[in-house]
């Protein structure tokens, strides 16, 4: 007897799902919004550095203005050599299985995650110091403005039961003091979570959350048959409404770019091996050209399909980006002047060559992203006319740190609350880190400023190095400067939700990554009988 394909079990095991959901419309959500970690649910290892933790808390909340608010932590201070955070506890915290929160746990878990080597950049911290269950303070090697960011995004864990061996399997069975805790979790297929009758904040309205880890075109399939909640789409899909459900949209700073290898190809590796350099994009006029060319509004309509607006730099609109650095309309002209006058001849087959090297390079995304490939294929498509040859190449993410990562153009996402990530992107310290400085820019300029920035004694002194960092009048990484990205497009979160669901404020989203969207969970309500 033949096996039942994934389609048909997939199918089966929504069936189920619905069925329970009919029941307990008011108590379950199926949601379908993505976001599996591979590394479980481990605050030290990066969970919840992208929205909220779910099943801890953290000492901070970010307001939908972005500024911070009290959870853990009820009171908190910098002292004025900004070397020492002194933050008082809430007394009524419990973690799930009813232990209760102190700052013994704070300390432990900053301690700890400095050593872990996680997404959670703790470089700066000296020791944190549980002063007695309520007080902890956290001391610093030096001043760093970012440092608040952890107290924003790293959940709390027991420090008891990780050190009684629990650590290993920690990510896999979280336990933490937020409003749910986690049931049953089977990798690639779906989480279920339930209440933490310990939470210190108001009863979730939904006893029980299911997370299907499903794909594109499975989340949609499972929208219309009215089997999930809540599903996300990517914007290629998110006309396609079902009836009974309403379309919700969450801003963001969620953007998407192309990252130019900034070294020409001169047989270095990074420590992982992959080649360094590619000679084409290394030439300024090159990636100059490129930022000229590109249509970004057309971009957004016909990639997004309206479901976003143009990007130029890796923050738009937030307080630490430059307003002045955009480029209103396409300047084809200027960007032929450009290379012509760098050395790039335009030949009769179409292509431009410098010294004999053609304007030919790989524009590669991961090959599971449709808004990315979409992207890729018509941003090539608006520099061919210039005679640059962008190659559109889907590969998987495996593939692409191994041979790809520093010498390919690569279509990256980013977006984040705070300018840390400024700073991992162009900062030369972190050349070839992870997806970061992986072109391996390098501006002593750009350094300066954005040192500066970290060792402000304001955030508003800090925001002015860092849009130093993007165009100091002189140099800078951006548009005027190094052009060492060609940002092309902020996104729009588009998520269908049932029409009975009524999901709150929203606030706006950072990186896709995690569930930016169950940020502000407590607030969703049922509104059908």
């Amino acid at each position: 007897m033949a096996k039942p394909s994934q389609p048909i079990l997939l199918g089966l095991a929504l069936s189920c799902l619905v069925a329970t959901s009919a029941a307990l419309a008011k108590e379950q959500l199926v949601l379908a919004i993505g976001g599996e970690p591979e590394q479980g649910f481990d605050p030290l290892l990066g969970w919840g550095q992208y929205g909220t933790p779910l099943f801890q808390s953290t000492l901070l909340l970010r307001g939908n203005d972005l500024s911070p608010q009290p959870e853990l932590a009820t009171e908190w201070s910098l002292s004025e050599d900004r070397l020492t955070w002194t933050l008082t506890l809430r007394d009524d915290a419990r973690f799930a299985d009813g232990t209760p929160l102190t700052a013994h746990d704070v300390a432990y878990t900053f301690n700890a995650a400095a050593k872990a080597g996680g997404r959670a950049d703790l470089s700066a911290l000296a020791d944190a110091n549980a002063v007695d269950d309520h007080t902890v303070t956290l001391s610093l090697h030096s001043p760093r403005i970012t440092f608040i960011d952890q107290l924003l995004t790293l959940g709390i864990v027991p420090h008891a039961a990780r050190e009684n061996g629990y650590s290993a399997r920690y990510g896999r069975q979280p336990l933490g003091s937020g409003p749910y805790q986690l049931v049953e979790w089977q990798e690639g297929e779906q989480l279920i979570v339930e209440r933490n009758p310990h939470f210190y904040g108001p009863t979730p309205a939904f006893e029980r959350l299911v997370f299907l880890f499903t794909g594109e075109d499975a989340s949609l399939s499972a929208a219309h048959a009215g089997q999930v909640d809540v599903a996300s789409v990517p914007a290629a899909l998110a006309t396609q409404l079902p009836a009974h459900m309403q379309r919700v949209i969450m801003e963001s700073v969620d953007n998407r770019g192309i990252l130019f290898p900034m070294q020409p190809a001169n047989g270095e590796q990074a420590d992982s091996g992959a080649p360094i350099g590619n000679d084409v994009t290394a030439d300024l006029a090159i990636r100059q050209a490129i930022n000229l060319a590109v249509d970004r509004e057309a971009l957004a309509e016909v990639a997004l399909l309206g479901f976003g607006r143009p990007a130029y730099g890796p923050a738009d609109g937030l307080p630490w980006s430059d307003d002045d650095e955009r480029i209103e309309a396409p300047q084809l002209a200027q960007a032929e002047e450009v290379l012509n006058t760098a050395g790039w001849e335009l030949r009769d087959d179409g292509l431009r060559y410098k010294d004999g090297l053609p304007a030919r390079f790989r524009l590669t995304y991961p090959s599971s992203d449709t808004t990315r490939q979409l992207l890729a294929e018509v941003s090539a498509e608006m520099v061919r006319p210039l005679g640059i040859e962008m190659q559109p190449t889907g590969r998987h993410w495996d593939a692409i740190q191994r041979e790809a990562l520093h010498q390919d153009a690569i279509l990256f996402g980013f977006g984040s609350h705070s300018p840390q990530e400024v700073y991992y992107l162009f900062h030369s310290q972190h050349a070839g880190n992870g997806y970061y400085n992986s072109g391996f820019y390098a501006n002593p300029a750009v350094d300066t400023n954005l040192d500066a920035a970290q060792a402000a004694e304001s955030i508003e002194q800090a925001n002015q190095y860092w849009r130093a960092a993007q165009w100091d009048g002189t140099s800078g990484y951006g548009l005027r400067g190094d052009s060492s990205w060609a940002w092309l497009v902020n996104l729009e979160h588009v998520y269908f939700a049932n029409t009975c669901l009524d999901i709150g404020e929203l606030g706006v989203a950072p990186h896709g990554h995690g569930w930016p969207i169950t940020t502000n969970l407590l607030d969703w309500r049922w509104t059908c009988d």
